[in-house]
C-alpha cells in the first residue's frame, strides 16, 4: 500500500475535544472520542440469622482479606439484578434485596459503588472462583483486621446504623473518607 495514508485505527490522541473541558482520547481520523466513565460495583451486606455474609478474596486486589459479596455491575442488569448475581458468583448465595444501603463515591479509582441490605433465602454457601472461602458471621466474629476495603468497613458500619429500621435514608461516604486503601 505504497504511498496510501494508513488509518491510526481508533482514538489513540489524548487532546481536549472542542466544547469538552478535559482531556479524551481521540481518533485523529474520524474524530470519534473515547468516553472514559467510572466504574460502578454493585454489592450487598447479606444476612442469615443475623450472621453477615463475608467472602475471602482469591484475587487481587487484596487477596487474602474479606470482603462483602460485590463487583462490577454488567451491562443490561440493574444494580439490584447486579448484587445478587455477584452474592451467588462469589459466594453461591442466592439473596433479596430489603433496601438500597448506601451510594459510595471513590474518585481516585473512578469509582461508584452501590450497596444493598439483603437476606439469603437459605443458609447454603460456598465459595465461588474468586472467593478463597466464604462465611456467615456474628457481629463480633467480622474478621475487622483483615477487611479488605473501606467501603466494606462502612457498608458493615451503615447496616449496624441501620439494622431493624425499615425506612432509611441511603447512606454515603463517611465525612472525609476518600476510599483509600489502608
Amino acid at each position: 500500500m505504497t504511498g496510501s495514508k494508513q488509518s491510526t485505527r481508533g482514538p489513540v490522541v489524548r487532546e481536549i475535544p472542542e466544547g469538552d473541558d478535559r482531556e479524551r482520547l481521540v481518533c485523529p481520523d474520524c474524530g470519534f472520542i473515547n468516553y472514559e466513565n467510572p466504574k460502578i460495583v454493585v454489592g450487598s451486606v447479606a444476612t442469615w440469622e443475623g450472621r453477615v455474609l463475608m467472602c475471602r478474596r482469591a484475587i487481587p486486589p487484596r487477596t487474602g482479606y474479606w470482603t462483602l459479596p460485590a463487583g462490577y455491575m454488567e451491562l443490561h442488569e440493574t444494580t439490584a439484578e447486579g448484587a445478587a448475581r455477584e452474592a451467588w458468583e462469589e459466594a453461591c448465595a442466592r439473596i433479596e434485596i430489603d433496601a438500597l444501603l448506601a451510594i459510595y463515591n471513590i474518585p481516585r479509582i473512578s469509582q461508584v459503588q452501590v450497596m444493598y441490605r439483603a437476606r439469603l433465602t437459605n443458609p447454603d454457601i460456598e465459595a465461588g472462583p474468586e472467593s478463597l472461602e466464604v462465611g456467615l458471621f456474628e457481629w463480633e466474629e467480622i474478621p475487622w483486621d483483615d477487611i479488605a476495603f473501606p467501603s466494606v468497613r462502612w457498608a458493615l458500619g451503615h447496616f449496624d446504623e441501620v439494622r431493624g429500621l425499615e425506612d432509611f435514608p441511603a447512606r454515603s461516604n463517611p465525612v472525609g473518607e476518600s476510599g483509600d486503601y489502608r
